[in-house]
Formats: C-alpha cells, sequence, structure tokens
C-alpha cells in the first residue's frame, strides 16, 4: 500500500480497570473549564437610540464594513467576535456599555 511505517491503532477493554472513556472524559473538561483563554463576545441587546452608536462601535473592534456592522448588529443576540483574550474581551465590554450595549463573554 505504500506505507513506510503501520499505522498504531489502540484496543481498549472497556471492562477492565475503573478508567474508561467517561472519566477521562470528566477530567478532560474540568481541565478544559480552567484553562479557558479564548472567549467570544456575544451581544444580547442595545438601546434602540444607539443603535448607530453600537454599530460604529462594532467596527472598531471588528474589520467589518458598515453593511457588515449593521447586519451584524441587527441580528442581535448574536456572537460578535471570537478568539479574544479576557482581557481585550472586557475592554470591547466596557466600551459597548458606554454605548449603551449589553455584551457577554462566553
Amino acid at each position: 500500500m505504500g506505507l513506510k511505517n503501520p499505522p498504531v491503532i489502540g484496543v481498549l477493554n472497556a471492562g477492565a480497570g475503573g478508567v474508561g472513556p467517561a472519566a477521562a472524559g470528566a477530567a478532560g473538561m474540568e481541565e478544559k473549564k480552567q484553562e479557558k483563554t479564548v472567549f467570544e463576545l456575544r451581544l444580547d441587546s442595545f438601546d434602540a437610540a444607539a443603535k448607530i452608536k453600537v454599530i460604529k462601535e462594532v467596527r472598531a473592534f471588528t474589520d467589518l464594513g458598515l453593511k457588515e456592522a449593521k447586519d451584524l448588529v441587527e441580528k442581535t443576540p448574536t456572537i460578535i467576535k471570537r478568539g479574544v483574550s479576557k482581557e481585550e474581551g472586557e475592554q470591547i465590554i466596557e466600551k459597548m456599555k458606554a454605548v449603551g450595549a449589553k455584551v457577554v463573554m462566553e
């Protein structure tokens, strides 16, 4: 078949030992919750009177054009930014609160 090295295949015996896939998965999920360093920002709501300010602020921290930012704001609640650090996310949330928007970091 043209393979120089055979593939490595692991076999799991479901009845052996106390560490099964469920126990390993639970331990992995606890570690992920503690080590979360990348967050998403979700726009939940905003004041109708401040819609233009919210669109301008969304354009400021994303690289979207006017139409794309307007469409994104109008689809509220929606994710407005992905892959941000905690510090950057907190700064964006403060700016959005100042213009009348409610943003949640997930």
